[in-house]
């Protein structure tokens, strides 16, 4: 058994090209070989924010523990119901007004990942406060490609009053580097792929342009490398190489078909907010470029908004005309229960596409999903109300098996959110004291 050890950033590479590659067994160092110790898969943390509250009722299981059912709004994760918990309980205090008056969209976003109160302010001087994410990036991000990757499906805007006195920073983004500096979302597939995959220098940013502008696949570019790379790989890793290979040149169809629809329709419509138009496929693609990331080692830390706080969409490929804020002051209204219980299932299945895909790409001794620890939810609880208790939280991933999954864990009302976020960073190596009006890890994850 001679098979030469492949180093963890091994790339294949070809002109406007650098393909980062997924863990590969031959990455591990084996002690079999005699080279010491197998090479643990890093654990990553990811979070999705939905905007405007949830159907509550429709949303929270009837008991709590292992032995519970999935709600109508959560049944899209029948199939990865025993990778997540549903958290119950948790409170993020300060987006609430706490003496600062009407603006609880934008206070929801704000705080979600910051735990701090944002100055209200529609001017330059916005603060709030570093969240959780860039915690995190902070410390691993020196370890990767890329400290952290913000995503998103709606167009950022940093400057200008969007709800009631505050700045839209504060409702469009949920990642802040500093408590003045808020990281904004890359909406565009085709961009994101190109900033993962595309090389650094200026060759290669001329090469890169090239290809797109002959329409060539980025695989055509590192095909003579890939093929040297699979002449040094045993045959499970050449079928995991393929199987990887095969997924990106997919998505890259996908952007490319996107695409190609939009500029067929750019004679009488407007460039939409995105590529491509189809919501759902706009946050699959989405997605998709956040699998690949975390596949490839390129980070380990990521964020991504559904909408931005307070949007006012209207889904009508599932039925639903109304604008999502406005049918979220429901003031009781059946029908209008009905429509917010149908756009949160809807955010629900493309949230279980993004699982199903983690869990079906292996990793080490287990799947991608199993070292990684995904927080989806919304900063308000009843878009009515426009509370900031009882939030609905989900956490799949096993966080590298130090987090029990598939259950339904139901915490004292008030139980501070930030209590959660301490509990990841620890599992992420980010020892530190408080964060927010965090009173202490949040038992029971383990």
């Amino acid at each position: 058994m001679t098979r030469q050890s492949i180093s963890r950033r091994t790339l294949l590479r070809g002109m406007g090209a650098a393909l980062s590659l997924p863990l590969l067994e031959g990455m591990q160092v084996s002690r079999v070989l005699g080279a010491g110790a197998t090479a643990a898969a890093p654990r990553r943390m990811a979070f999705f924010f939905v905007p405007n509250g949830v159907n509550l009722p429709e949303w929270t299981p009837k008991r709590g523990g292992y032995d519970y059912d999935l709600s109508w709004i959560l049944q899209p994760l029948n199939r990865v119901k025993d990778e997540v918990n549903v958290l119950t309980g948790l409170t993020q205090d300060k987006g609430r007004a706490n003496g600062d008056g009407a603006g609880d969209h934008a206070r929801a976003a704000s705080t979600f990942l910051t735990g701090a109160q944002p100055r209200k302010t529609s001017a330059g001087n916005i603060r709030v406060g570093i969240s959780v994410d860039q915690i995190a990036a902070q410390t691993v991000g020196n370890q990767t490609k890329f400290a952290s990757l913000e995503l998103g499906c709606d167009r950022s805007r940093n400057s200008g009053n969007c709800d009631s006195g505050y700045s839209c920073a504060y409702s469009h983004n949920v990642s802040w580097s500093s408590p003045t500096t808020p990281m904004s979302n890359e909406i565009d597939p085709r961009l994101v792929f190109e900033r993962l995959f595309g090389g650094d220098s200026q060759k290669d940013r001329v090469a890169r342009a090239e290809r797109q502008e002959l329409k060539k696949s980025l695989l055509d570019y590192v095909r003579d490398d890939a093929r040297r790379l699979q002449d040094r790989l045993g045959q499970s890793d050449r079928q995991k190489l393929d199987q990887y290979i095969t997924s990106v040149r997919e998505i890259e169809r996908r952007i490319d078909n996107s695409e190609r629809d939009f500029e067929l329709q750019k004679v009488t419509y407007s460039k939409p907010e995105g590529i491509p138009d189809d919501y759902a496929a706009h946050v699959r693609l989405m997605s998709d470029m956040m699998v690949l990331a975390f596949q490839t080692d390129m980070t380990r830390v990521s964020t991504c908004m559904f909408s931005r706080a307070g949007s006012n969409r209207s889904y009508r490929e599932i039925g639903v005309r109304d604008g999502h804020h406005d049918l979220s002051h429901h003031g009781g209204n059946a029908d209008k229960l009905e429509k917010i219980k149908r756009i949160n299932r809807y955010h629900m299945e493309q949230f279980a596409y993004f699982l199903e895909r983690m869990k079906a790409i292996p990793e080490g001794d287990g799947t991608l999903l199993d070292n990684c620890m995904i927080v989806y939810g919304s900063g308000l609880s009843d878009g009515n109300r426009h509370n900031n208790e009882n939030l609905p939280l989900l956490l799949a991933g096993r966080g590298g098996g130090s987090i029990e999954t598939g259950r339904h864990i139901v915490y004292d009302v008030e139980t501070p959110m930030n209590n959660l976020f301490l509990s990841l960073l620890d599992r992420m190596g980010v020892s530190i004291d408080g964060f927010g009006d965090s009173t202490g890890r949040l038992p029971f994850l383990s």
